[in-house]
């Protein structure tokens, strides 16, 4: 009889019975815990969810100002606002159409997509550069990683449309190499998105060439 004491009170699963049955305290702390584990999950499901949501309607907007002869003045003289209209991003082989805004602050990026506001505009001679999501917010660039030379980037701007030729297979960068930013003398598109996806440790890079003259300024 002893020995089979000693062998309950060896038994882990036991003794943690025990504890629960004579502390309410415990059963209190382990149902709070579970109830914050839950909602930490449903938080960490439903954020992509929620985001994409989001982006589609203000999508909706953008598209509405992108027409607009308001838009298409700022644009001629430079001056669109951070976070309003710039220009219509389409990669056909990803089945990618989404409005690109002016600006890569987190603001800005809800809708997506931002455009850089170092870089030039879009269509003109330079290094045009485009920042997007790609887990969340509508997620445009979650198949970048699949874009092989040859294929198609158009750009549809108030003012016109042009369109680029990826030059290279993607390639990761370190987040704080901004080599990939600077200026080039031809007409040239740099998209970049975090790598992995879900993770924001590398920056996942993509290079095209204008096809054509480039916009008038």
């Amino acid at each position: 009889m002893l020995g089979q004491q000693d062998s309950r009170s060896n038994d882990p699963l036991r003794r943690a019975t025990a504890v629960l049955r004579e502390r309410p305290w415990a059963r209190r702390l382990i149902s709070g815990l579970s109830v914050i584990m839950v909602l930490v999950a449903v938080g960490v499901l439903g954020y992509p969810v929620y985001t994409n949501l989001y982006q589609d309607r203000v999508q909706g907007g953008l598209s509405d100002q992108l027409a607009t002869g308001e838009l298409e003045q700022a644009y001629r003289t430079d001056s669109v606002a951070e976070g309003d209209s710039l220009t219509r991003l389409k990669i056909p082989s990803l089945n990618v159409d989404v409005v690109v805004v002016e600006g890569t602050t987190a603001s800005a990026l809800r809708a997506g997509a931002g455009h850089y506001r170092d870089s030039p505009l879009p269509c003109e001679l330079g290094n045009v550069a485009i920042a997007g999501h790609r887990t969340t917010y509508g997620k445009p660039f979650n198949q970048l990683d699949l874009m092989k030379p040859g294929h198609i980037v158009i750009l549809e701007t108030p003012v016109g449309s042009c369109t680029y030729t990826v030059n290279k297979d993607p390639f990761i960068v370190a987040p704080t190499d901004l080599s990939v930013l600077s200026p080039t003398p031809n007409g040239t598109l740099t998209l970049t998105t975090c790598h992995p996806k879900n993770s924001a440790a590398q920056r996942l890079i993509v290079t095209a060439d204008l096809e054509g003259p480039a916009a008038s300024a």
